[in-house]
């Protein structure tokens, strides 16, 4: 490596069960929803929620559709994000681990691993590989990996990279990842994102005032946007549709994965009903706030929405896959700790 410090490389994710059976479905959602940023509610309101309720309903349905994606070497998400860290790995010297939020591989795990590779770590530098900021997401990944850093008091400095929903080169991945489905004979492109409630966007506003004040709040200048999950959602949406040249009447932006009321709207499943009746018979679609394909691209939106937009009267439903191991992405992503390394903190969090 260029840089005399001796580094490793952590790549963050959110998780899947070690398994589809209901019990391990059932330990890995426990752990999930019972995270405070994820369901913001006081500790004995969210056990009684999550555990006497939620849990319970939804476990064995997540079972289910667990078992719908499965393939032989496990969880699609862990899956693909082994095959990103084995891709970034060939391109850089430092050594490369992954984590999970939730489920295993573990963060601890994964920087006592880096530990054994670098007996000297000077630095880890983690990456949250959500493009967007947001409580449930980002924020959780990041707060979670400096509790353990401070609990396990590690010698060496945690670095993190901040979110890249705007990084251009990020957006040239997107853009050319979405390029070859731009010649199939469509009528609209829906970025369908993974929804969270309006709630998480208000305690995300820094200045406490801003943030679904007005109609046009995101696109008002503001420091709240650092935070704010909806105003990155939709600068994403345009900056990949400028790349590739796509008017603002041929896509629109959807919210997905919802749980209760009072999430971000529109939602992707009733948007999925309605466009046919609109005259919106040949879709495109696409999940830009992962960046692996998992449960939530892959049965709710691949099966499960096609399906629902199919039976509304659809003609064709196109999925474009996440970047996954895309050349341009694992470039990328090299690319951020490279120029860390020679000195350009750009993409880094000190």
């Amino acid at each position: 490596m260029s840089s005399s410090k001796k580094r490793g490389v952590l790549l963050m994710n959110l998780g899947s069960p070690d398994s589809t059976s209901v019990k391990e479905v059932r330990k890995y959602l426990m752990e999930f929803l019972m995270d405070k940023r994820v369901i913001d509610k006081p500790y004995l309101l969210r056990l009684l929620l999550v555990g006497g309720i939620i849990v319970p309903f939804r476990a064995p349905k997540s079972a289910e559709a667990y078992k719908e994606i499965w393939v032989k070497e496990g969880s699609p998400l862990i899956v693909y994000t082994r095959q990103l860290q084995q891709a970034v790995q060939e391109k850089l010297t430092e050594p490369v681990e992954i984590a999970m939020r939730y489920g295993n591989p573990a963060i601890e795990d994964a920087l006592d691993a880096l530990m054994k590779k670098v007996p000297e770590l000077e630095e880890v530098i983690a990456v949250p590989l959500y493009p967007h900021y947001a409580m449930s997401s980002y924020e959780t990944a990041v707060e979670h990996a400096k509790t353990i850093h401070r609990r396990k008091n590690y010698s060496f400095k945690l670095s993190i990279v901040k979110p890249f929903y705007n990084e251009p080169r990020y957006i040239n991945a997107v853009a050319e990842s979405i390029k070859p489905f731009l010649k199939e004979d469509y009528d609209h492109i829906l970025f369908s994102y993974h929804g969270i409630p309006e709630r998480h966007i208000h305690k995300s506003d820094i200045t406490g005032s801003h943030c679904l004040q007005s109609p046009a709040c995101c696109d008002t200048a503001s420091p709240a946007h650092g935070f704010c999950y909806r105003h990155q959602c939709f600068t994403t949406t345009k900056l990949v549709s400028q790349k590739l040249g796509i008017t603002s009447d041929k896509y629109s932006i959807s919210f997905q994965s919802r749980l209760g009321k009072g999430w971000l709207e529109p939602f992707t499943d009733i948007r999925l009903e309605q466009m046919p009746k609109e005259g919106i018979k040949k879709l495109l679609i696409l999940c830009p706030a992962f960046v692996s394909d998992c449960l939530e691209t892959l049965e709710e939106i691949a099966m499960r929405g096609k399906e629902t937009f199919m039976e509304a009267g659809g003609e064709l439903f196109t999925f474009i896959p996440c970047l996954n191991i895309h050349p341009l992405w694992t470039e990328t992503l090299a690319s951020w700790i490279k120029e860390y390394d020679n000195g350009d903190t750009g993409m880094i969090l000190q």
